[in-house]
């Protein structure tokens, strides 16, 4: 018996402060177990270096999966599944790839410029290591002013 997933992508451009961002398939289909390739053109105008990749099902929010930036020089892996990885292999070009697609994963897939509101976007921005130590450091140096 061979089992089908079938994997949607967003079938919308979208244009926004100059940016524009448009997938360049809008149906892919694959068999279970096989790799997947989802992928997004874009063109970002004021340097937008995010792109970001969410999935929903359903009636669902969407959900985040993976952030990259456009200068990356290898594949980000998503944190919350392995098996989704990005990878930028040329200027204004990004590849979501989906290792071992299974049935659950047959959804509507979106890339963005921008962290994109879903209702709680506390959960969506990911913020970057860099800019996470940045706050610490200023936490922590309040707390040491604060004890004086």
């Amino acid at each position: 018996m061979d089992l089908h997933s079938v994997i949607l992508f967003c079938a919308s451009a979208a244009a926004a402060f100059g940016n524009v961002i448009k997938p360049n398939k809008t149906d892919v289909f694959a068999e279970e177990g096989s790799s997947v390739t989802l992928s997004c053109s874009f063109s970002a105008s004021g340097g937008s270096d995010n792109l970001h990749w969410y999935r929903q099902y359903g009636r669902s929010k969407p959900e985040f999966l993976v952030l990259t930036y456009s200068n990356a020089k290898e594949a980000q892996r998503s944190v919350e599944d392995p098996r989704f990885s990005v990878n930028i292999p040329k200027r204004e070009h990004v590849i979501l790839e989906i290792s071992s697609a299974a049935v659950s994963d047959s959804a509507l897939y979106y890339c963005a410029l921008r962290p994109t509101v879903t209702g709680n976007t506390s959960t969506l921005y990911k913020t970057s290591y860099s800019e996470r130590q940045e706050r610490n450091t200023e936490t922590e140096m309040k707390t040491e002013r604060n004890k004086l």
